[in-house]
């Protein structure tokens, strides 16, 4: 099949020749030539800070005197977002392991909501002469908008419509597949579980009892509706969908291994939570809420709480204000001992974790030894149909995916 009967074919859109068909792995070597760093982007100044939002909330019609509500949890950073900071770290330290392995590949990288757009990405990239690129987008579960927009990003960026580049068009088109999700990749769970051990380790070193600690395992609340629709149709979940079903098996990978190696540590409980909520009251979204939780544990007997970042692979803003700041005043207020552990950030196991999947596509590693700690995973190369709607908005196209 040509690359141009991929593109205007009904179940794939710009898709590389290996991944055409659909199948769900694709398990055949690809010489990809270029590495696409794909991210969320942040403001890097006060000056950027409505625009930015702009950008994030586009299509929804939000006035900028709300936006600037949000925005001061910016302006308390100088308006500058960690997250670009951290791209760069990332950037670098995912170039100098591909070049240690002697891959070649370059790296570009861009953002949905901010500089480096991912527009000028691609064309950077095309302008180089490369032509089948491999994304890697920094964000591990399932939901609309750490999965299926990416997707949709790229082929918006692709095509000839909406500001698009057109650059999958052509004789000589641009194609752009997207590594799996890796919430259960061993390089992306090892960095949680060091700062599990080390919390608990710590506090059972103090002589507080396991059933005094809490481990709380916090993830960026969704509209309930979307996450239902996380994840693809022919798959049952559960309450809660593909989004809720990642997270609660990760946590139960790390404390299940907690209590294997750490003597002790058997009355440790935990629960999944949810912070950032930015939906409207009458919209359901995803419960109970970190800091509610945290204000209850004293009446269960808990002395200290260690609050996990799960659904986090850097020190977003979500994490410097919900977490750092909220989740750690409830905790003052509620008489508790208060830590938050590290997100993967450029720990080397993650890092690592992220070459490794890219490894695995160009080697085309057999879906039945690619690295898994849950058994939900492997998770896809090539998203199944339905997977991570969005509740609200229409199927849009999208890459690296059977339709819709």
């Amino acid at each position: 099949m040509s690359t141009e009967a991929q593109k205007s074919d009904s179940t794939v859109l710009y898709s590389s020749v290996a991944a055409a068909d659909g199948s769900p792995f694709v398990e055949e070597p690809v010489s990809y030539d270029a590495i696409l760093l794909a991210s969320f982007g942040g403001p890097e100044g006060q000056d950027d800070v409505i625009p930015y939002l702009r950008n994030v909330t586009r299509g929804r019609g939000i006035p900028d005197e709300r936006l600037e509500e949000v925005a001061t949890h910016y302006r308390q950073h100088g308006g500058v977002s960690p997250i670009n900071q951290q791209n760069r770290q990332l950037l670098a330290a995912m170039e100098q392991e591909i070049a240690r392995r002697g891959l070649g590949l370059p790296v570009y990288w861009g953002n949905r909501n901010w500089h480096p757009f991912l527009e000028d990405a691609v064309q950077r990239a095309a302008a180089d002469g490369h032509r089948t690129l491999l994304a890697m987008a920094t964000s591990a579960y399932s939901s609309y908008s750490s999965d299926r927009q990416y997707r949709e990003d790229f082929a918006r960026v692709l095509g000839q419509n909406d500001g698009g580049t057109g650059l999958g068009h052509g004789d000589d088109p641009v194609t752009i597949d997207k590594v799996r999700l890796f919430f259960d990749h061993p390089g992306f769970i090892e960095p949680f579980y060091e700062g599990v051990k080390s919390a608990v380790e710590n506090w059972l070193a103090e002589g507080r009892a396991g059933n005094e600690i809490r481990v709380l395992f916090s993830t960026h609340s969704i509209p309930t509706a979307d996450a239902e629709l996380s994840g693809p149709r022919d798959r049952e979940f559960g309450e809660g969908g593909a989004y809720v079903a990642q997270h609660r098996a990760v946590a139960e990978y790390i404390m299940a291994r907690l209590r294997e190696e750490i003597l002790g540590s058997e009355g440790v409980g935990w629960d999944l939570v949810y912070q950032s909520r930015s939906g409207p009251p009458s919209q359901p979204w995803l419960e109970p809420d970190v800091n509610d939780v945290i204000s209850e544990l004293p009446a269960s007997g808990i002395t200290a709480v260690a609050v996990v970042p799960l659904g986090f692979v850097s020190d977003h803003m979500e994490v410097l204000w919900d977490l750092d700041t909220e989740a750690r005043q409830s905790a003052e207020e509620a008489g508790l001992a208060f830590m938050r552990t590290p997100t993967p950030g450029i720990h080397p196991a993650y890092v690592a974790g992220l070459v490794d999947l890219i490894e695995e596509r160009l080697q085309g590693t057999p879906a039945a030894e690619r690295p898994h700690l849950t058994d939900l995973g492997p998770w896809y190369d090539v998203s199944r149909p339905g997977d991570c709607a969005h509740s609200q908005i229409d199927f849009r196209p999208a890459a690296a995916g059977v339709a819709p």
